[in-house]
């Protein structure tokens, strides 16, 4: 086969996993020395950045990789030392610990922090704006793919050509849904998120306050469990906390392949009286303190076969969808990048066999991940047989089986431990 000169790949969707991908194949290729011509187009539909979003989680091999990639990082993260699930008693107002990992080693930072540091890492004129990839296929000769997509609001469509496509497009992908269409799996469940920052003087005395439940903040991620419910609490850099509350709900209403809905005030009311009779009232003083919170509905797939279709691959939430338990979807993302980048210099840009590299190295990990932050989503939020207060007494329930160190696979009730 002969060698490739030239190379373009175009990257739909700009999010995190996007930006990765694209800083991901520059580096590989600015590190492997090769006289190949590689050009990088994005293709992302929103006009333009946001501050929008809120926190996430870091592990250890995601925070390496954005430092080898030249990211100042360390400016923006704030570490997770411990990780700790406690179960609060609404009317003795108590809480019990049942399982704490003193050995975590995450780091916290914003979501719209980290997707600035991706996006100024890379050229200006890289990153197209309000450009909606419309459609795509894979040229006869299957070397190419066309990119069908429109610009500013147009109704026109115009075509790229690439010698590869990553979609990017997250956890609705149109890509995937083209060859996978009506497979989204809802959760059961929403989650409320807010942030708050404790800079002010009001912010400042409810962390205070929230200290003492929590001594450990800013340096453990918090899981707080109750009836048929849980809240996840943490400190982001520069004096922000920020929280979630899963509620079982049915399935929202929600505009085009957005998992984000912004909430009413009557909604947004609802939910802070409702805080008032869950949680504590340091954790429920939070939630009514926060501005705006948003509901994010909760979805996942079934773990998937492939993830390369000819000159197409899925990257991130498009190829494997995760509810956010395990802190797993921006670190997948980060290491779908990476290895994307390695294959494709490991084959000297033989677009194929890279391709079939990355899948092979890829889908056993995405599996395992999803199937087990599924597991903790069900347990946490009382959607499984075994219910809180039986949990609370049984003998042979452990725990540290909820610990997000644990990627297990989980079928009929039996757990198979796996390596990650």
């Amino acid at each position: 086969m002969a060698t490739i000169k030239e190379l373009s790949a175009v990257v739909v969707g700009g999010s995190v996993a996007g930006l990765s991908c694209a800083v991901s194949l520059l580096y590989h290729h600015r590190q492997r020395g090769s006289t190949l011509s590689l050009k990088v187009f994005v293709l992302e539909k929103a006009r333009s950045l946001t501050a929008a979003g809120a926190g996430l989680g870091l592990d250890p091999t995601s925070c390496d990789t954005l430092l080898k990639w030249g990211l100042p990082l360390l400016s923006h993260i704030v570490p997770l030392s411990y990780e700790e699930n406690r179960v609060f008693h609404p009317i003795l107002k108590l809480w019990q610990t049942v399982a704490k990992d003193q050995s975590y080693n995450y780091h916290a930072a914003h979501w719209s922090d980290l997707h600035r540091l991706l996006y100024d890492s890379l050229p200006g004129d890289m990153v197209k704006w309000d450009h909606e990839v419309t459609a795509s296929e894979v040229t006869a000769d299957g070397l190419h793919v066309n990119v069908y997509f429109k610009k500013g609001g147009s109704s026109t469509v115009e075509v790229m050509q690439a010698n590869l496509l990553i979609a990017a497009d997250g956890s609705m992908s149109g890509t995937r849904t083209r060859f996978l269409p009506d497979e989204k799996r809802y959760c059961g469940y929403c989650a409320w998120r807010g942030v708050l920052n404790a800079s002010s003087e009001e912010g400042m005395k409810l962390k205070a306050a929230l200290q003492e439940q929590y001594p450990d903040l800013g340096h453990c991620l918090y899981f707080d469990i109750a009836e048929k419910t849980h809240a996840v609490l943490y400190e982001l850099k520069g004096n922000r906390l920020n929280w979630l509350w899963y509620v079982n709900q049915p399935e929202p209403n929600l505009r085009g392949l957005s998992v984000t809905a912004k909430a009413d005030d009557e909604a947004i009311e609802a939910m802070r009286v409702e805080s008032k009779h869950v949680w504590s009232e340091e954790l429920a003083s939070l939630m009514q303190g926060t501005p705006a919170p948003f509901l994010n509905a909760i979805f996942d797939r079934e773990p998937l076969k492939q993830l390369v279709w000819g000159r197409i691959v899925l990257v991130g939430e498009a190829a494997h969808p995760t509810s956010p338990h395990v802190l797993r979807s921006t670190n997948m993302s980060i290491m779908d990048a990476d290895v994307l980048g390695q294959c494709m210099v490991k084959f000297d840009w033989q677009v194929d066999e890279a391709l079939k590299e990355y899948e092979a190295l890829r889908l056993p990990q995405a599996e395992q991940q999803v199937l087990f932050s599924r597991y903790l989503g069900q347990v946490k939020q009382g959607l499984l047989p075994l219910q809180l207060p039986e949990l609370l007494v049984a003998n042979n329930f452990q725990w540290e089986n909820l610990l997000q160190n644990c990627v297990r696979t989980f079928e009929e009730g039996k757990s198979e431990s796996l390596i990650y």
